[in-house]
């Protein structure tokens, strides 16, 4: 059972009476049905979750049904569970960060009588911002994303619209894509989509279904809207209401989209922005180029390790975990979420950054002294967006200030460096502070701090305006100081009246139910009894003592409870002047926000680079045309930064017209896949601005990576290995240009051997000389070794760029023992490892004898008179040399039938109509086949 659940009486107790039971029922049961709204009740000290919410509930959260009780009787009885406010808040912030298949909505209310005050959905929280948010940072800013998707003779045009509510920016795009929407995926990773509004009619037709995957794919939630909220018609008269500035620009932006207006409209629609004045002139709007970044889809993603997962063993799992040692709270964050889902495209912005980050490698005191300061910085951002919303309080505004006095420090340090990068710094940070901190500005927001908040009681915890600020508010706080003084001189007076010794037995008490009043203890009652009963009022007597009064206190304390409460409305008054006055600053806030999150990001990325056992090395970055890569004593950031990993270095070297494309073979548990994946993470760090874990790197530039590593079966869509990996491969095959940079672990294993290799070959090829982008193809088939030697042995050129490369191993000739060594070296594996890793693996020795057996009756390692006739002639058909002719009129055939196979529309095919089109088409080209032995040789072997 759940330790939170724990026992049951901890849960907090529904009472309702059979009155207020009935009420509730019947409101309930007119709600709308919505299958994703997760429904909670306040009911002030407790909340509660009825009907299918109850249950969700208790099995999700309290992982019990015995948590579930009966509201109401018989057959209208409803399934009820309660929820105590620490439990609220961990169901919100599951709900709204975590899932991405509820959304949540908060009522308040009694008896039938219900409303609705918040509600919230993965890509807009705002409403239960502050619950998220209480006591943790804001790691990321989410967005909501609108599509209108148009088919075409020449595919889909996609538009796009999209707001970020946190840092209040609108924007558009619309591009042409591909049937698997491989364009939209990336854009929604880099954009950090957590929701995509659809049309209600995209659901019901087929032809949409790979939008939906796509959307799914990338673990966003899809919104079905009706279709008339996609109109433009008046976005930009709405959007002159929201936007800074000018509306003519908005104009112009707009006017260059047909599908992307209609996006945008329904998001305003949506996310309600016009309903909130808080809103207006604070947005920016935009237009999203698919190709300002690389392209990351969510396959990459996942098999480079860029974000957190839950599953994360440690922080260092992940790239964002070990790349995120920002000290702003929450902001650098934030930011470092969006740097790496959007990597440079651009030479000179990489260099800056990297220059910047080799400043703060170089001066580890100019390091440690930014750190140090921007320890103390608040979320200026949220800050400034409470304030922009009216819900910010003088808590806030002291936080603001509070960040705002370490600016100077922070700008002197900076001031100190004098390195080859001085003029950057300058130029990047220092102008850009002092432009916000003059006096017009942040100085000028100080002084306004200064001048109206009582700082001296920041260190009781109480945030007032200074009695000073006002003159109404100095008046009443004298007149309550004089006050103050004649209760406590009349506290002195009955004392002496008493003869009781002042504070120690005669105390004075302030409550909220008499005021102020005198209090004795009962031992010493009795002494007094006489005058008590004489000249003042008894008012209650309990076990701590006897209070009473007389009538000059209860003049004097009605007297200061009406200054007291008339000074407290003066206070709210000027606290919500002050604020407001604040709220104009909202500008100068943002520009020193964006500089200091940029700043902290940088700062831990040379963190970073310094901190590691063995540094990392500044790359050198060429543009995407020109240049190879080339790392040397590369490694893997994650791995290398796991205790119990001792990591052993590889090069890597992507030569143009050499080793541009790459056959990496070896054992399993060899190191392939780290290998190829290090390069992929190598690339995404130097083009996000960071140092790279390698002794020397050079990167020319890549516009995406593609990344097919591994393939499970996704049966609940009713896709098997194969066609998961087919799908994957033909959504690299249409989107990878000779920009990109490719990775693919073992392909082809999701069907039989020979087909297997034969798609293999055939993708290789296709990638080589069709779309020459630089490649790491990590492979089981060691025929495809073969690949870099084509036509060698009849004197013709082998295929350019193509270079085979193994991980080795060691056995032992006498043990037989596998030693795994984890270096990468020129060449083609000489042997398959398969039974010597089994062997690694403690399989029983009977299986591994038996597995040696077959082995060498099949692959010919025994003597020739060991090995059974049908097998001398299988063992031939293998070792036999081709015609070279044969082999490339073959492999064009083969090729043919890979282009083919891409064209198909799997993704509106069920299963069994694609395996019959697969059928057909592989019974054509065997037909087409009779003139070559090479590619009979597939057919034969594989029946």
């Amino acid at each position: 059972m759940d330790e939170k659940f724990e026992e049951q009486g901890k849960l907090p107790e529904l009472k309702l009476d059979a009155r207020q039971a009935q009420g509730f029922l019947s409101f309930f049961k007119n709600l709308p049905k919505d299958l994703r709204a997760v429904r909670l009740f306040d009911r002030r000290d407790y909340y509660t979750a009825h009907g299918d919410d109850a249950a969700f509930i208790a099995k999700t959260y309290y992982h019990t049904t015995t948590a579930l009780r009966q509201l109401g009787n018989g057959v209208g009885a409803l399934s009820s569970v309660s929820v105590s406010r620490n439990m609220f808040e961990t169901i919100a912030r599951n709900i709204l960060l975590e899932r991405m298949d509820r959304t949540l909505e908060l009522y308040e209310g009694s008896g039938s009588n219900w409303r609705l005050v918040k509600s919230g959905t993965p890509g807009n929280f705002g409403s239960f911002e502050d619950i998220l948010f209480a006591n943790n940072e804001m790691q990321d800013s989410p967005s909501i994303v609108a599509l209108v998707p148009n088919f075409d003779q020449n595919g889909c045009t996609v538009g796009l619209g999209y707001v970020d509510i946190t840092k209040r920016v609108l924007g558009l795009a619309e591009f042409l894509d591909d049937s698997h929407f491989t364009n939209l995926e990336s854009a929604l990773v880099a954009l950090g989509c957590r929701e995509c509004l659809v049309p209600t009619e995209t659901g019901k037709s087929s032809e949409f279904r790979p939008l939906y995957d796509a959307i799914s794919r990338c673990g966003v939630m899809a919104t079905e809207r009706k279709k008339t909220e996609f109109k433009g018609r008046d976005l930009v008269q709405d959007l002159g209401r929201l936007v800074k500035g000018s509306v003519e620009p908005v104009r112009d932006l707009v006017s260059g989209f047909e599908c992307a207006a209609g996006a945008l409209g329904c998001i305003l629609s949506y996310a309600e922005l016009l309903a909130d004045e808080s809103n207006y002139g604070n947005y920016t709007v935009k237009q999203y180029n698919l190709n300002s970044y690389m392209r990351l889809d969510s396959a990459a993603m996942r098999a480079l390790n860029v974000m957190e997962s839950k599953s994360d063993a440690n922080k260092n799992f992940s790239l964002f975990g070990l790349m995120n040692r920002t000290c702003t709270a929450g902001m650098g964050k934030r930011l470092l979420h969006m740097w790496l889902k959007q990597p440079l495209l651009d030479v000179d912005e990489i260099n800056c950054r990297l220059d910047l980050v080799q400043a703060f490698v170089e001066d580890a005191a100019l390091r440690q002294d930014l750190r140090q300061h921007l320890k103390r910085i608040s979320d200026i951002e949220r800050l400034t967006r409470n304030l922009e919303r009216k819900r910010a309080s003088l808590l806030h505004v002291v936080k603001l200030y509070q960040s705002s006095i370490r600016i100077p420090y922070i700008k002197s340090v900076l001031e100190r460096y004098d390195g080859q990068f001085a003029t950057l710094i300058r130029e990047r940070y220092i102008d850009s502070l002092e432009k916000w901190s003059d006096d017009n500005h942040l100085n000028k927001f100080i002084a306004l701090v200064e001048t109206a908040v009582d700082l001296d009681q920041l260190e009781n915890g109480e945030y007032m305006i200074s009695s000073a600020y006002d003159p109404n508010l100095s008046t009443l706080k004298d007149e309550q100081e004089s006050l103050e003084r004649q209760i406590h001189d009349l506290h002195k007076q009955t004392a002496n009246d008493l003869d009781l010794p002042i504070d120690k037995s005669l105390k004075l008490d302030k409550g909220t139910q008499f005021g102020h009043v005198f209090r004795i203890t009962k031992k010493e009652e009795p002494k007094v009894r006489r005058q008590l009963n004489s000249h003042y009022i008894v008012l209650e007597t309990r076990k701590d003592g006897v209070k009473f009064t007389n009538t000059k206190l209860k003049k004097l304390g009605d007297r200061y409870q009406k200054i007291l409460e008339e000074y407290k409305s003066c206070q709210k008054e000027l606290v919500a002047r002050v604020v407001q006055t604040v709220a104009s600053f909202s500008e100068v806030f943002e520009g020193i926000a964006g500089s200091l999150s940029e700043l902290d990001v940088l700062l831990s990325f040379a963190d970073l680079a310094s901190s590691c056992p063995t540094a990392y090395a500044r790359p050198n970055i060429s543009p995407p045309d020109t240049g190879d890569i080339i790392l040397e004593g590369c490694r893997h950031p994650c791995v290398e930064a796991q205790d119990w990993v001792n990591f052993i270095p590889n090069d890597c070297r992507l030569v143009r017209g050499e080793s541009w494309f790459q056959i990496i073979t070896g054992p399993n548990m060899g190191g392939k896949s780290t290998y190829i994946r290090q390069v992929g993470v190598n690339v995404l760090m130097a083009q996000v601005g960071s140092f790279v874990p390698c002794d020397n790197a050079t990167i020319s530039i890549r516009d995406c990576i593609f990344a097919r590593v591994g393939a499970g079966d996704c049966q609940l869509r009713g896709v098997s290995t194969f066609m998961q990996e087919m799908l994957e491969t033909a959504s690299i095959l249409k989107g990878a240009t000779n920009r990109s940079l490719i990775i693919i672990d073992e392909l082809g294993r999701g069907t039989s051997t020979y087909d297997g290799f034969g798609l293999a070959w055939a993708i290789c090829e296709h990638i080589v000389e069709e779309i020459k982008a630089p490649t790491l193809f990590a492979t089981h088939f060691h025929e495809l070794t073969a690949l870099a030697n084509k036509n060698g042995n009849s004197g013709h050129k082998q295929i350019a760029g193509v270079a085979n490369f193994h991980v080795s191993a060691h056995i032992d000739s006498s043990s037989r023992k596998l030693t795994m060594l984890y270096k990468v070296q020129p060449g083609a594996c000489d042997q398959s490892f398969g039974i010597h890793v089994a062997e690694f693996a403690n399989f029983p020795q009977s299986v591994v004898a038996l597995a040696r057996e077959k082995a060498s009756e099949l692959e010919d390692f025994s003597p020739v008179a060991t090995i059974p006739n049908d097998c001398k002639e299988a063992a031939s058909k293998r070792k036999r040399e081709f015609d070279p002719h044969d082999v490339s009129r073959g492999a064009a055939r083969a090729r043919q039938f890979l282009q083919d196979f891409t064209q198909l529309p799997l993704e509106k095919m069920d299963l069994k109509q694609a395996l019959q089109q697969l059928s057909k088409m592989r019974t054509d080209l065997e037909k087409n086949a009779v003139d070559s032995q090479w590619l009979q040789q597939f057919f034969t072997s594989s029946d």
